[in-house]
């Protein structure tokens, strides 16, 4: 029976259709509504392919049936106008674009070989076997399709098939191996995949893990797909967007699940990205074990990590006490890594139960002890930075990764400028941190007229520069030179030996009395600059003499007898300084000798003044 109700049609191909049907002989005598669409159709062809329909037409009341509303169709009204053309006879070309349709809606419709052989359920599993799922290119197509048709595709275990379809081919296709031909962005697939949904992909992730495929190529996918996902992310620290409560969760739920799939190996992944993962996570406020999975791979390579990827923007809300950036993720990290390379020495095994031994004792101790203090100096100038959040992350940098001092002043001093109301107990407490004995030269001659610094920083260093100037000429001349006391590497110069075959010997005697002559000229201005500053102040002790057998003169411990002292060349004190010599209060636990930091950069200043 012909319906009253126009049709109404969401593409062309369904209008031609409705046309051709309506052009036939016999009138239409049933209506079906698939979503917003309307057919005007016939029951016996519909009946005769699909079960569900001739259960709802057949029967004592079936021929009062003249409409039908069809709830849940997978694929909505362009799957019911392929399957029409179906039960018509009507030619149509079945692709890996509308495969998973045709196969989802012919489960729906109960298009079964007992309602009619060859039906369409046959033939599009017959199309998946041997077109479809035989190639890489169909099974990555049917599967995009597929996964926008779930739970339905789920159902016929269609997504299942697909993904050990793509598993199988693309680990035997040189993604697997880490030495394959080309890298694994630059594999079509690899950007097919990429957009997928969270779930599938995960699936997929772990189908090919178990095929061999991890490792860099692992790794490399799973930064594809993280890229793709979070770039619309705003995490420029407070002043970032805050988005809709559905999208963060979504959000959420993509990065934890990342997060999850990335590979155990070391070295897998870069530490920009690690970073990059975390200020996302810390942003959309994901769970604490995420955040602390990140944290612990960063610190298992720190070494690799420059500047930029320690500012993490601190998640507290704005107000008094809150920082600009995570101190406590960065202190975290660097305990993780200490942590770390303390076990470098030990036999553990892995989550798959394999015997592995422990790597080498890494090299790198050097330059993380380099970039933590450039990380000070760059959070010291933040005047909410309370004085233990700084002391605490100074003093995790062990002492086998600090040659010498010079970037652990700088910090110091930057600090103290940008806090000026500090007390005198709590400026102590922050110069504590620094051993004055590794200063170079240039950082002493700056620190013994930095105004910011307690008197009895500024007395140490000078006791400590003069007692290395008296005790460095009598040192014999080394193939490996010691910065522990000494001057930076940066500033560490032996002149070569000439090639002219000449004896150079003879002025260095006279070279190296002149120059001692002008340190200790040096000194002496500095140290009445200090008495200048500040009266109270006593000159730093001078070096005790050695004595000389038979109860003769007593000579400097380099055995050079002491130049002649100009006449009114700032003498007094000399016995309370011999008693604070003889005290020597200065000189740090030898028990803490075993902890160490690095020198900073040769283009960084000493201050920021």
């Amino acid at each position: 029976m012909q319906t009253e109700t126009a049709p109404q049609f969401s593409s062309a191909a369904m209008k031609r259709t409705s046309d051709w049907i309506r052009s036939q002989e016999f009138p239409s005598d049933i209506t079906i509504q698939v979503g917003e669409s309307t057919f005007n159709l016939h029951k016996l062809p519909l009946a005769s392919k699909c079960g569900y329909i001739r259960k709802l037409v057949s029967g004592a009341n079936g021929s009062r049936v003249t409409h039908l509303e069809i709830a849940g169709m997978p694929g909505d009204a362009k799957a019911f106008d392929l399957v029409i053309k179906f039960c018509y006879g009507v030619n149509f070309e079945i692709t890996a674009d509308n495969v998973a349709m045709l196969r989802c809606a012919a489960e729906h419709l109960e298009m079964t070989e007992e309602c009619k052989p060859g039906n369409l359920i046959g033939r599009a599993e017959a199309y998946l076997e041997e077109v479809a799922l035989a190639s890489l290119a169909g099974a990555v197509t049917a599967l995009r399709s597929a996964e926008e048709l779930l739970p339905a595709s789920d159902k016929v275990r269609l997504i299942g098939r697909c993904i050990d379809a793509v598993a199988s081919m693309t680990c035997g296709d040189g993604g697997g191996d880490d030495g394959g031909l080309k890298p694994v962005d630059e594999y079509w697939w690899a950007d097919e995949l990429t957009a997928l949904r969270i779930d599938t992909f995960q699936r997929v992730m772990i189908a090919m893990k178990a095929r061999g495929f991890k490792g860099i190529a692992m790794g490399t996918m799973i930064m594809l797909y993280a890229q793709k996902s979070l770039r619309r992310l705003d995490m420029n620290g407070r002043d970032r967007k805050k988005m809709e409560p559905r999208q963060e969760h979504e959000k959420r739920v993509v990065l934890e699940t990342i997060v999850s799939l990335l590979p155990r190996e070391k070295n897998t992944m870069s530490v920009s990205f690690l970073s990059m993962l975390l200020r996302a996570a810390i942003y959309l406020d994901t769970s604490l074990a995420c955040r602390l999975d990140l944290e612990g791979r960063m610190a298992g390579q720190l070494g690799q990590a420059v500047l930029d990827d320690l500012l993490i923007p601190s998640s507290s809300p704005d107000g008094a006490g809150a920082t600009a950036f995570d101190v406590d993720a960065v202190q975290r990290i660097m305990a993780g890594y200490l942590e770390h390379e303390g076990e470098t020495t030990r036999l553990d095994y892995n989550t798959d139960d394999d015997f592995v031994s422990a790597a080498s004792p890494p090299n790198d101790v050097g330059p993380v002890g380099r970039l933590m203090e450039s990380y000070l100096a760059e959070i010291s100038s933040d005047v909410n930075l309370p004085v233990d959040k700084f002391t605490c992350l100074a003093e995790l940098i062990p002492e086998r990764a600090r040659f010498n001092e010079d970037g652990m002043y700088r910090a110091i001093d930057i600090y103290l400028k940008a806090h000026p109301s500090l007390s005198e107990g709590e400026r102590k407490k922050v110069c504590s941190v620094m051993d004055c004995q590794k200063l170079s030269r240039e950082a002493c001659a700056h620190a013994a007229q930095n105004d910011r610094l307690p008197m009895q920083t500024v007395v140490q260093v000078l006791y400590h520069e003069q007692r290395r100037l008296r005790v460095q000429p009598s040192q014999p001349p080394s193939g490996a030179p010691s910065y522990a006391g000494g001057e930076s590497p940066a500033l560490s110069y032996r002149p070569t030996p000439s090639f002219n075959g000449r004896d150079r010997s003879a002025p260095s005697s006279e070279v190296s009395r002149l120059q001692r002559e002008n340190d200790e000229l040096r000194m002496e201005l500095l140290q009445m600059k200090m008495r200048l500053r500040d009266p109270s102040a006593a000159p730093p002790p001078q070096p005790p003499l050695a004595s000389a057998p038979g109860g003769g003169r007593s000579f400097p411990p380099s055995g050079k007898p002491p130049l002649p002292k100009k006449p009114g060349g700032g003498s007094g004190g000399g016995g309370f300084m011999k008693k604070l010599g003889r005290l020597n209060p200065f000189v740090r636990d030898p028990v803490a000798a075993g902890k160490v930091r690095t020198k900073p950069a040769k283009d960084r200043r000493h201050s920021i003044s």
